[in-house]
């Protein structure tokens, strides 16, 4: 939060974005974190999430950045949660159930703005007849509009955008609107630095310590015509570590095949050393024969077709003492000088760093360090240990991760 606050500017409201269970890395406990941290809010994408959050104790204001169903809007004001509209029909549904819905306080709404990402959003012509329908019904009120940039590393095409957000933000304010929450900017322009804050902005990549893969190469003294990352930028710091031990370790013949298929069978005696993680757990059958794991600060290949529950590596030259099933491997992170990051599995498997980290999924253990220390464990069954001997014990008995 340090770096995204640096980044983002005085003044400016920071509002990350914890959808999609914080982008893998557990949503409840990321959002008590930000809390804590002092974050002006939070967004989300969908409607449940922002119930979970405010099930979860977490009171700081939340935004659900797709529209949701109109049946849900007296849930939603009386929760405290603002809501996205940006379809026509869907606004209407909204105002209708507002209009039979009399209690609580006003269910605040954000406009979404179309100017030119083509997903979502009013485009010009209708935005101020959405605002005045707004400005008009009981039991709304219409605090802030926002857009997103569909390629910040794109100066031409963000620089069209936020002139059409501008040109629409003029029709309103000039139809006597003043919205008081304005947000452009996401993970992209804050490592650029772009100046499209207007006043608020939704980290939601560099929420977890990821630069936006497409600006990885991008220079902080950039040459003409090149778009460069604010040094600031370069505090980022990847917050997420996946890690397994074997449950199997065996030393296979020459002519062994590995895994479904098999697609990978052993040339020489080898020793395999089989992770209990695989598709089932976000790590993509996509990534058979394609990516490596970190054992001892060595790099070794994961061989054979990921199966659901299960993926292996060639261990066998791993130097010293053989590996065993109380060796730790890393598939995401770093160890003995070595490292894999969510980018480089994104390399190998044909995608980006947002899919690899969100697609981890809910069975796999989360465990919450703060200085160096556990300090909270979530697993499917739900177990959480605040203590920090009970979360320690925990991690070492988790195998999955």
């Amino acid at each position: 939060m340090a770096v995204l606050r640096a980044l983002a500017g005085p003044g400016v409201e920071v509002h990350p974005v914890v959808k999609g269970n914080a982008y893998g890395h557990g949503m409840v406990p990321v959002a008590r974190a930000l809390a804590a941290a002092g974050v002006d809010g939070l967004c989300v994408a969908t409607f449940d999430e922002s119930m979970a959050l405010r099930a979860a104790g977490i009171s700081i204001p939340v935004l659900v950045l797709f529209p949701i169903p109109a049946a849900l809007a007296p849930e939603a004001r009386r929760a405290a949660v603002a809501v996205t509209v940006g379809d026509r029909q869907l606004l209407d549904e909204l105002l209708a159930a507002l209009r039979e819905d009399t209690d609580g306080p006003p269910l605040d709404v954000h406009l979404e703005l179309e100017t030119g990402l083509g997903r979502g959003g009013f485009g010009r012509p209708d935005a101020l007849r959405a605002a005045r329908d707004l400005g008009e019904a009981p039991g709304a009120r219409l605090v802030g509009a926002w857009t997103h940039l569909q390629a910040p590393e794109d100066e031409a095409r963000s620089h069209a955008q936020t002139a059409a957000f501008a040109s629409i933000m003029a029709d309103l304010e000039g139809d006597g609107l003043q919205l008081w929450r304005r947000h452009v900017s996401a993970s992209g322009s804050l490592v650029l630095g772009e100046d499209v804050s207007a006043g608020g902005v939704r980290p939601g990549l560099t929420t977890y310590g990821l630069i936006p893969d497409e600006l990885l190469g991008a220079s902080e003294s950039p040459g003409s015509g090149e778009r460069g990352i604010k040094a600031a930028a370069r505090g980022l710091q990847p917050i997420l570590e996946l890690r397994a031990r074997p449950v199997r370790v065996a030393d296979l013949p020459a002519g062994w095949g590995i895994s479904y298929g098999p697609t990978f069978t052993t040339t020489r005696p080898s020793r395999i050393a089989t992770l209990p993680l695989g598709y089932g757990d976000g790590w993509s059958r996509a990534l058979s024969n394609r990516a490596h794991a970190l054992v001892r600060g060595q790099r070794v290949p994961l061989v054979g077709n990921v199966a659901m529950d299960s993926v292996m590596a060639d261990v066998t030259d791993v130097p010293g003492e053989p590996v065993t099933v109380h060796d730790e491997f890393v598939l995401i992170g770093a160890q003995g000088g070595q490292q894999i990051t969510a980018a480089d599995v994104a390399k190998a498997r044909g995608t980006n760093s947002w899919e690899v980290v969100t697609n981890l999924a809910g069975r796999l253990p989360r465990v919450y360090h703060a200085a160096s220390v556990p300090r909270e464990m979530r697993t499917l069954s739900g177990d959480a240990f605040a203590n920090t001997d009970e979360a320690t014990a925990a991690d070492r008995r988790s195998t999955r991760a």
